[in-house]
This record gives structure tokens, C-alpha cells and sequence, in this order.
């Protein structure tokens, strides 16, 4: 049985909430034309279960009920090896695998065709994406102590990001062939207004944005097989949101933060839907940090030149690019008090309605006790 299994492995804030959903919005398409994005099941989305299988292989659970995601990789596995053709596992926590991770995944694929599949952005758009994604999962760092941090090379979003690193990990032992690095390209529309450069907004593919052409090139897809598209798109917040958010998740405990209530309704409703596009200032990178950037994107572009790694893309939508002239930046961390206070009284507003629209647990409870009675008064 001949099978080539694709890895793609992140980065993250590079498009792949959409590709994912794309993928799985088309899998039974796709597996007609023996290209597969398994699932466990169907009452389990296949991005859902890729996560899953990652937090397994890597012996996580971010936050979840410690052991929820055992055996998840090794179902994934035997769903991997049941194909013939094309197989694609994707999932953007797998980037900063250590060494051990990646010599068991290796291993447990043996016997497939494997290529590894990384997509990268240009590091003055992903540093500010990766500090807002932070806030939105319940991190309470300023943006400040943030880049510091990047600059050490410490938080798990650079690590996911240092593309040398992460290549020269997933890579051992494949040729350089196998390896696949995906550009993320720049929006020009946005860029003749010298707005989308340094900004931290989502990747919205379209069905011919290039970067899904540029995913289809290298899992070997015709755009054709895939005619469902995704409405999916991780919308970025301003920095008023994201200082509210900040704020909010310093005065809730740990805890709290790491239930499925706060990605409910602090992640989802209110960060990713009611709090975007108020037109905020976007979150950018400060001007002093665009020299180490483009330094540190420069050498990440000459290793690619000399690695002869598969580049589908253009390299230059690595090299960061600088506002236009006449760019202000907006402190993420000095937000004026009346920006934050309306922030804060969209997302009251916000929550209020929620509440409101939920109904009343002791409500419910009376209603079953009545129909119970009732029941019970039956001859």
C-alpha cells in the first residue's frame, strides 16, 4: 500500500484555523480523490481530534481534564495506516516538539511516505498576533514583558515560531525534500495603506487566496476537490480589547482561566466575536523592535536558501515590512482610560445579553419537578 503522509505541523497564527476547517469541511470530497483528513468520529470535528492526537504525542493537556486526550495518537495512527494515498495530520502545537516527540511520531509512521509541512509568517505580524492569542487564552502578561521574553527566546509562541529550530528538529533524518515551508504571503490590498505589515490581524484565506493555492500545491490538491469554504478566521482584537481582556484575566484565578467556561465565553464570544472589529487600534510591533526582526528574518531567510528545503512561496513575505510613513503605534499597554472604559462596557453589554439569553437553572429544576408531579398524579 503505497501512502504519503503530510505533517503539518504549524506555525501557529498562520492561517491554520482556516485550513483546518477547510480540510475538514471537504474530507469526504478530498478522500474521493484519495487525499484523507481522518476523524475519530463524527461527533468529533477532525481539527478537534488532530488537537487531541497532538496533546497526546506530547504528553500534554493544556489545561483540560488531565488524561482527556490519552490515546488519541495512537488512533490517529491506525486511522493513518488504514489509507492509501494521501494522509494529512495537522496541528499548530506539534511546531515546538522536542527531539523524543518527534522520534515517536516518526516511528510510529514507519512504513509511510512522510513529509513535514511548516507555514510561516513574517515575524512583525506573527510577534503581536502570538501576545494577543496569549490574552485570549488566559494570559495575563503585558505586551511589554511579552517581547521581552521573546527576545530570550522563552515563550512557547516563539518556540513555535524559531523556524530554524523547528525545522532542524522535524527535519532529522528527512531529506530536504520532504520538508515544505509555506509563505504566508502579505495582503497587498492592505499594504498600499501601509496598514497590514505590522499588524497582528488574522489570515482570511478566500477561495483563491493564495495562501490556501499555496497549501493545495504542496498536499498535491486540486482547489477544485475542496469547494466548500470556511467562514472560519481567528479575528484579531485592538488594543483597547486586548488591555480589557488582560485586565479581566488578572483578577480571575488560574482556575478559572483554565475551565472550558472561560473558553466559552471569554474566548469565544467575547474575543473572538462581540469585542472584533470596534475599530480599536490594531496591535503592532513597537518601532524600536523592527531592526532585531528584520536581523533575526534575514538569517532565517539565508537558512532557507542554503537548506534546499521545498519553499512554496515567495521568501520575501518573511522579511517584516514597515508601516508606511506617517504610521502611528499605539501602546498596547497604555491604553487611554476611556478607550478601556468603553471596552469594558461593550463586553458588560456583552455578557449581560448572554446571561440573559440563557436559561434559569432553578427555572428549569421547578419545570421537571412540576412535569415529575404531574406524572406521579397520573391514574
Amino acid at each position: 500500500m503505497s501512502r504519503r503522509v503530510y505533517l503539518h505541523i504549524g506555525a501557529p497564527k498562520t492561517g491554520t484555523t482556516y485550513l483546518q476547517d477547510r480540510l475538514s469541511l471537504n474530507a469526504a470530497s478530498l478522500a474521493e480523490h484519495d487525499i484523507h483528513f481522518p476523524s475519530r468520529s463524527p461527533l468529533v470535528s477532525p481539527g478537534l481530534f488532530h488537537f487531541r492526537a497532538a496533546l497526546d504525542l506530547l504528553g500534554q493537556d493544556w489545561g483540560g481534564v488531565p488524561g482527556h486526550a490519552d490515546g488519541n495518537w495512537d488512533a490517529l495512527v491506525k486511522r493513518v495506516r488504514r489509507k492509501s494515498g494521501t494522509v494529512i495530520v495537522s496541528h499548530e502545537i506539534l511546531a515546538p516538539a522536542g527531539p523524543e516527540h518527534v522520534a515517536r511520531a516518526m516511528a510510529d509512521l514507519e512504513g509511510s511516505e512522510v513529509h513535514v509541512v511548516y507555514s510561516a509568517r513574517d515575524l512583525a505580524r506573527a510577534i503581536p498576533a502570538a501576545w494577543q492569542e496569549s490574552i485570549k487564552q488566559g494570559r495575563k502578561w503585558s505586551y511589554r514583558k511579552f517581547l521581552r521574553k521573546i527576545r530570550r527566546g522563552k515563550p512557547w509562541f516563539f518556540r513555535a515560531l524559531d523556524l530554524p529550530t523547528v525545522l532542524a528538529t522535524w527535519g532529522s533524518g528527512l531529506p530536504p525534500e520532504r520538508l515544505h515551508v509555506v509563505t504566508v504571503p502579505h495582503r497587498p490590498e492592505r499594504a498600499s495603506a501601509g496598514l497590514a505589515q505590522g499588524t497582528a490581524g488574522p489570515v482570511e484565506a478566500a477561495p483563491g487566496d493564495p495562501l490556501w493555492l499555496r497549501f493545495c500545491e504542496v498536499f498535491g490538491i486540486d482547489p477544485a476537490w475542496a469547494p466548500l469554504d470556511s467562514n472560519r478566521a481567528n479575528r484579531s482584537l485592538g488594543v483597547a480589547e486586548a488591555q480589557m481582556l488582560r485586565q479581566l484575566n488578572r483578577r480571575l484565578d488560574r482556575a478559572t482561566r483554565r475551565e472550558a467556561s472561560y473558553d466559552a465565553l471569554i474566548r469565544e464570544m467575547l474575543a473572538e466575536d462581540q469585542l472584533v472589529g470596534r475599530g480599536s487600534a490594531p496591535v503592532r510591533l513597537p518601532p524600536a523592535a523592527y531592526d532585531w526582526v528584520e536581523q533575526l528574518s534575514a538569517r532565517w531567510v539565508d537558512y532557507l536558501q542554503q537548506s534546499g528545503v521545498h519553499v512554496v512561496g515567495d521568501l520575501d513575505d518573511l522579511r517584516p515590512v514597515r508601516p508606511g510613513e506617517g504610521a502611528t503605534w499605539d501602546n498596547p499597554d497604555r491604553v487611554p482610560a476611556q478607550l478601556r472604559l468603553q471596552a469594558c462596557l461593550d463586553a458588560l453589554a456583552a455578557m449581560t445579553r448572554e446571561a440573559a439569553a440563557r436559561p434559569d437553572p432553578d427555572q428549569r429544576f421547578s419545570r421537571r419537578m412540576r412535569q415529575r408531579a404531574e406524572w406521579l398524579r397520573r391514574p
